[in-house]
C-alpha cells in the first residue's frame, strides 16, 4: 500500500499557539507521583507534556482519517491488536511490502549482501521511506525505529512543546471508594472482617482549572523528506481545533477544550519572521498570584492579539479565538 496524501508536501513554514483549558479534571497525570498532575515545581503551574499532546493528535487522526491510505498510526493505544502495538512487526511490514527479506539483523546475515554496506543502507532507506509514505504519525512527528528490524531513523517536520498554564494551579486528590470486590476470597475476608462486602479504596486526581499554551511548528524542509502533505497539515489543523479532545471524554480528565488555536502561515520555507516574535503578539495574560480561575471567563479579557504587527510575508489564521 502507498500513500496517496503524500503527493503534495508542505510547501511553506507554519508557527502555531494552541490554548486549551482543563476543569476538574487532570489532564496529564505523572505515573512517577502517583498520577498527580504534572506541576513546575518551582512555579506551580501546570504542565502537561509534549507526548501526551501528541497522543490525543494520533486519536483524532485515527477518526478523521479512517480507512484513508496512508493514515495508519504507528504509535497505537494499549487496546490496539497485538500485531498492530509491536514496532518490530510493523517494521517486518516494510521489508516484506518491498520484497527486502528479512529486516531482522540476526536472520539478515544469512542473506546475500547482507553485511554490504551499500546494500544494507539501500533497504534502509527504502523501509524508512515506505514507512513514511504508510504512517501519518511517522510523516508527522518522526519516529526512530532502529529496534532490531532496522527502518533507519525520520526527524518529524511537526513539532509542539510542552504545555503550560498561565498560573498555578491547585492539584486536589480525592479519596474513591469501589463497592465491588475482585474475587470471592476477598468477598469472603471481608465479609468475616465486618458483615459486610464494603469495598476498596483508590485515589483521584483533579485540577479545579488550568489555562495551558503550548507553540508549535511545521517545518518545510523535513515536510517535503517525510512527504506530510497539505491534506496531512489539514487533518492536524482539524485536530487541534478540538476534535483531539471531543473523542478522549473520560471522567479523569473532566472538560477539555481548545480555548485558541493561532496559525502563523509564512510565504516560503525558509520563514518570514522568527518564531519567538510571532509567539510574542499572543498575548495570554496570568491573572497573579492570588487569583482562583474557575473556567475561561476568568481569562477572557486577558487574552488578545496584535494582528496589525503582524509582519510583512506572514499571515495569521484564527481558527479558534
Amino acid at each position: 500500500m502507498t500513500s496517496t496524501t503524500t503527493a503534495n508536501p508542505v510547501d511553506r513554514r507554519y508557527d502555531f499557539v494552541l490554548l486549551f483549558d482543563v476543569a476538574d479534571g487532570n489532564p496529564n497525570g505523572d505515573p512517577d507521583a502517583g498520577n498527580m498532575p504534572r506541576i513546575d515545581p518551582q512555579s506551580l503551574q501546570g504542565l502537561v507534556t509534549d507526548g501526551c499532546l501528541k497522543r490525543k493528535i494520533r486519536n483524532a487522526i485515527s477518526v478523521l482519517a479512517d480507512g484513508r491510505s496512508g493514515c495508519e498510526l504507528y504509535f497505537q493505544t494499549q487496546d490496539a491488536s497485538y500485531e498492530n502495538r509491536v514496532l518490530n512487526l510493523q517494521h517486518q511490514r516494510a521489508y516484506d511490502a518491498l520484497g527486502l527479506g528479512s529486516g531482522d539483523k540476526k536472520k539478515a546475515k544469512l542473506e546475500d549482501g547482507a553485511k554490504d554496506p551499500k546494500t544494507m543502507s539501500d533497504k534502509t532507506n527504502a523501509a524508512r521511506q515506505w514507512m513514511c509514505d504508510n504512517f501519518y504519525d511517522i510523516r508527522a512527528f518522526g519516529a526512530v525505529m532502529t529496534t532490531g528490524v532496522n527502518c533507519g531513523q525520520v526527524r518529524g517536520p511537526v513539532q509542539i512543546t510542552f504545555a503550560r498554564s498561565l498560573d498555578a494551579i491547585v492539584p486536589l486528590e480525592f479519596s474513591i471508594t469501589r463497592k465491588s470486590v475482585t474475587t470471592e476470597d476477598e468477598a469472603k475476608k471481608q465479609a468475616e472482617k465486618d458483615g459486610s462486602i464494603t469495598g476498596t479504596m483508590g485515589r483521584k486526581n483533579t485540577v479545579p482549572y488550568g489555562l495551558y499554551r503550548c507553540q508549535g511548528f511545521v517545518n518545510p524542509y523535513l515536510a517535503k523528506a517525510t512527504g506530510f502533505s497539505k491534506d496531512d497539515l489539514e487533518l492536524l489543523w482539524q485536530s487541534l481545533k478540538g476534535l483531539m479532545w471531543e473523542i478522549d471524554r473520560s471522567a479523569s480528565r473532566g472538560l477539555m477544550c481548545t480555548r485558541g488555536l493561532y496559525v502563523f502561515e509564512h510565504s516560503s520555507m525558509l520563514g518570514n519572521a522568527p518564531a519567538h516574535e510571532l509567539f510574542d503578539l499572543v498575548k495570554a495574560e496570568s491573572l497573579g498570584a492570588e487569583a482562583a480561575p474557575r473556567s475561561f471567563a476568568d481569562y477572557k479579557p486577558n487574552i488578545s492579539i496584535d494582528a496589525s504587527a503582524v509582519p510583512s510575508g506572514v499571515t495569521l489564521h484564527r481558527f479558534v479565538g
